[in-house]
């Protein structure tokens, strides 16, 4: 079955807009409800988070709805971060478990996604019969039956003991000066009670919601604020988070900045030095840059590729038995410790490894020659299939033509946005630039 709703990361839209309604969120829960409550003869949970938008208390209440109408119990998190989300399902032996948040994308946004009993984001065959069933007449609990909804307190708290247990025992981060970066998001109080916890010097950015900026000039998409406060402050590294936390981006002590490929390019290396690599292997996206799949080549690794969006390399991670996997974007998964990508978790790996090592931020975030990557968005409107038209065709093939054995060229449709993107890599900047702009101009054209 074809999913209609769900996209590469759950259901997003701009809030109070098709198809991201209260009326949509009541009938979402009803389903995964009904689709997870098939045994009549025990209780039945789920888990709910969410992030720091406006719009979060809506969906909140309307997902409430849904759930308990089908007889699940609901227990509702408050604002906490995905992986949050993925580590209390499991511990609380829930059947499902809910992050209410639009990731990366501006406050007007919101989206829905799911984890499943075992913590890890859902299938997409279990996606499309939650969809299969929103289309149908969704049977309620007998009023008896009707579930109940509580809010946990300490969810934030038994998170944040989690994520500190990944770092050897007895390890403190005394004399480190660290910017995190909240993005006013959903990690606005667990980052930096958590770094202070272990002893660094916390300067805080992005860490006053008030519903309407998350990732409003801050963040991992925006990492100018918390390179700034890196400067101003001397401090020894810097650490953004996107509005959900589960993607980073490491910013060393002059505030350049380490993407993904960086983070997991420096991580394969030092876990294979330990031995601790399972399949000496990294999974990363088709977006990853040649840079890093030749770095790992050339230490005797191997880069396994999936399509864009982290759930496809947990589900590769999984098949292959592989342990460290992540995007370019900066969502990086550890399976030994989380079952998604873990914003917080990834910056503590790195403080960790700056502390063992006793080197500067600057002298382990760049570990590979970035081959010259260059991607564009163009929007689209509702209803137009860009990628179909003759001319857009046409430009790409030629485009591909182009970059044959001096690159590659990838174009895709956002699975959480209008956008087509573009993106192209090349040793040659000169071909890179024709290249990528053929595409981008063809596509205008077929938009307009």
């Amino acid at each position: 079955m074809t999913r209609k709703l769900f996209g590469t990361d759950g259901v997003r839209g701009r809030a109070n807009s098709a198809p991201m309604t209260a009326e949509m969120a009541l009938k979402l829960g009803a389903a995964a409800g009904r689709y997870f409550r098939r045994d009549g003869s025990r209780e039945h949970r789920v888990v709910i988070g969410k992030d720091t938008r406006l719009s979060g208390y809506m969906f909140e209440t309307a997902m409430t709805a849904g759930f308990t109408s089908t007889g699940m119990n609901v227990f509702l998190l408050g604002p906490v971060p995905t992986p949050a989300v993925g580590m209390l399902t499991t511990s609380m032996r829930a059947d499902v478990g809910v992050m209410i948040s639009a990731s990366h994308n501006p406050a007007e946004d919101n989206g829905i996604k799911f984890f499943g009993p075992d913590g890890f984001k859902l299938s997409d065959e279990a996606e499309s019969e939650i969809e299969r069933l929103m289309e149908t007449e969704i049977e309620p609990a007998q009023a008896d039956n009707i579930g109940r909804a509580k809010r946990i307190d300490d969810g934030r708290f038994r998170y944040n003991e989690r994520v500190k247990s990944t770092l050897p025992r007895g390890m403190t981060l005394a004399g480190l000066k660290v910017v995190i970066d909240c993005a006013n998001g959903a990690a606005y109080r667990t980052a930096p009670e958590v770094l202070w916890e272990l002893g660094a010097e916390v300067i805080p950015v992005g860490t006053h919601p008030n519903g309407r900026n998350i990732n409003d000039h801050c963040g991992s998409t925006y990492v100018q604020t918390a390179a700034e406060a890196v400067v101003a402050h001397g401090a020894d590294v810097g650490i953004c988070l996107d509005g959900d936390a589960d993607r980073v981006m490491i910013l060393d002590e002059t505030g350049q900045v380490a993407d993904g490929d960086q983070l997991m390019g420096l991580m394969a290396k030092s876990w294979a030095d330990q031995g601790r690599l399972a399949g000496g292997a990294l999974v990363a996206t088709v977006m990853s840059n040649l840079g890093l799949e030749r770095f790992l080549e050339a230490e005797g690794l191997r880069l396994e590729r999936t399509a864009v969006g982290d759930r496809y390399v947990v589900e590769r991670m999984r098949q292959g038995g592989f342990n460290l996997g992540g995007e370019q974007s900066g969502h990086i998964v550890m399976t030994d410790y989380a079952t998604t990508g873990d914003g917080l978790l990834a910056g503590l790996q790195f403080l960790a490894a700056m502390v063992e090592t006793g080197k500067k931020a600057s002298e382990m975030s760049q570990v590979f020659e970035p081959v010259p990557q260059l991607l564009k968005n163009v929007r689209y409107a509702a209803g137009q299939l860009p990628l179909e038209n003759g001319g857009v065709k046409a430009a790409i093939a030629d485009a591909e033509a182009k970059l044959l054995g001096n690159g590659r060229l990838l174009i895709r449709k956002s699975g959480t946005e209008p956008l087509i993107r573009v993106m192209a890599e090349s040793v040659s900047e000169t071909v890179l630039t024709g290249a990528v702009d053929q595409v981008v101009a063809a596509v205008e054209a077929a938009t307009r």
